[in-house]
């Protein structure tokens, strides 16, 4: 594992900005390639003054909006039926896009929020999304903050922590409890204000 980090590292410190924007677009679209092995070496070179935290932060969520977009248009223009016949090759299929519709459609628009912040979701709430056709400013909207929040934890995680992997998992571990708490209390939120609890 060590290994793989520090190819990660040396990767994002040789390609830049520019490398963490491709690597989070690879992350938010379909390719299964998890974000906390970009951010957190991000964070960790700013902590070494090899990069700029603030433009390290923005450029991964520039990616992030980037790989959702895609998603969104490749749903709204390719259908339910074709990206079921070609998911297979990215290991997505109709038990993912089920799961993802039944998310979007019991938690509407505050889903792609939502969705941004949950391990394996994330990467494909975009998709019912796109094929519920939602209006791009909102999905654009939360899905910057949800992306945005989880950026910046990934990112201050590397700055703070460093190379510390068994810290860094711990941490990630008792991030993602709280904020699944975080998600059930603003999903409680929503719910009432909908009048549907």
């Amino acid at each position: 594992m060590r290994s793989i980090i520090d190819f990660i590292v040396e990767g994002v410190s040789s390609l830049g900005y520019v490398g963490i924007f491709i690597m989070m677009l690879l992350e938010s679209s379909f390719f299964p390639f998890p974000s906390e092995v970009v951010m957190i070496p991000a964070g960790y070179l700013a902590h070494q003054g090899e990069m700029n935290i603030v433009l390290a932060i923005l450029w991964g969520i520039a990616g992030s909006l980037a790989g959702a977009l895609l998603n969104y248009y490749l749903a709204l223009t390719l259908g339910r039926k074709t990206l079921l016949k070609y998911g297979r090759y990215v290991m997505f299929d109709e038990v993912k896009m089920r799961k993802m519709e039944e998310f979007f459609h019991k938690h509407g628009h505050i889903s792609t929020f939502s969705g941004r912040l949950i391990p394996v979701v994330r990467q494909y709430i975009s998709l019912p999304a796109g094929l519920a056709r939602m209006n791009l400013p909102i999905f654009l909207f939360f899905t910057g903050l949800g992306a945005g929040i989880w950026v910046i934890i990934l990112t201050l995680l590397g700055y703070f922590i460093g190379q510390n992997e068994a810290l860094i998992q711990e941490s990630l571990h008792l991030i993602m409890a709280a904020l699944l708490v975080m998600l059930g209390g603003i999903g409680w939120i929503y719910l009432k204000k909908q009048g549907k609890i």
